[in-house]
């Protein structure tokens, strides 16, 4: 049961009768595992505290750089030098001390991985690689865990969804595969700071919409934006019966 402190703070997205009490309860008894808390991560982070999903688990193995702070919205220039997850906790808990916030400063492989993906109940990837962007893929889909895909480039950024809980919904590989693109950074090509946060809030969005099964989350679906003519397009994408990770998870 929500107290009276909850109702207050989630007062105005519990109003909506899509989300409503049972909505903001399925957020704060909601696990989301964040894969980076860079451009994409920290506007994901921010708004799903806010919005109140109960646990958040941040992975990340880098430490705050000046260079960040031109669009990694959660950290500050006194966090220069720290953990990126260590200074996107300390952001949280003084945004929402009601909610827990788990920080693992390092790569999740293997096991460790998979044993994160399991105990969430949704993964949001905001890594900007594609080996862990595959990684992730390919554990969400062996233990069904729906994924929520992000990447901002330049003044181009791309959201999809994946859950593999559906019969007929493609998986990340099912997009791309190995070989398919050349991995670029914001360090090697440029970013514009606005671009990460639109992206990085769609995600959050679609998490949230995930969580509480409210509307039509993008699966199936590709969301493209061109930052340049603030043009949105999206793309239909459908199962490929040949991929080499899904194509025999349908059971």
């Amino acid at each position: 049961m929500l107290n009276d402190d909850q109702l207050l703070r989630y007062s105005r997205q519990i109003m909506l009768p899509e989300v409503d009490i049972a909505g903001q309860e399925a957020w704060l008894k909601s696990t989301v595992l964040i894969i980076g808390v860079g451009g994409l991560g920290s506007p994901v982070a921010m708004y799903l505290a806010a919005a109140g999903v109960g646990r958040l688990v941040l992975v990340d193995d880098d430490k705050v750089e000046l260079t960040n702070l031109q669009r990694q919205i959660i950290h500050r220039t006194e966090t220069i030098g720290q953990p990126k997850v260590a200074s996107a906790k300390a952001a949280l808990a003084a945004l929402n001390p009601d909610i827990q916030v788990e920080a693992i400063d390092g790569r999740l492989e293997g096991e460790a991985l998979e044993q994160q993906v399991i105990a969430a109940d949704l993964v949001v990837d905001c890594s900007d690689n594609f080996a862990t962007r595959f990684a992730l893929n390919d554990a969400c889909v062996k233990h069904k865990t729906p994924l929520v895909s992000g990447a901002a480039i330049r003044l181009e950024g791309q959201v999809a969804v994946f859950d593999s809980r559906r019969d007929d919904a493609p998986c990340y590989r099912c997009l791309y595969r190995d070989g398919d693109e050349e991995s670029l950074t914001c360090a090697d090509s440029g970013v514009l700071a606005p671009l990460v946060g639109i992206i990085g809030s769609v995600q959050a969005m679609e998490a949230l919409k995930v969580l509480a099964d409210i509307g039509e989350p993008l699966v199936g679906k590709l969301l493209l934006l061109d930052g340049r003519h603030m043009d949105w397009r999206t793309l239909k994408l459908r199962r490929d019966p040949e991929c080499p990770c899904c194509a025999d998870n349908n059971n």
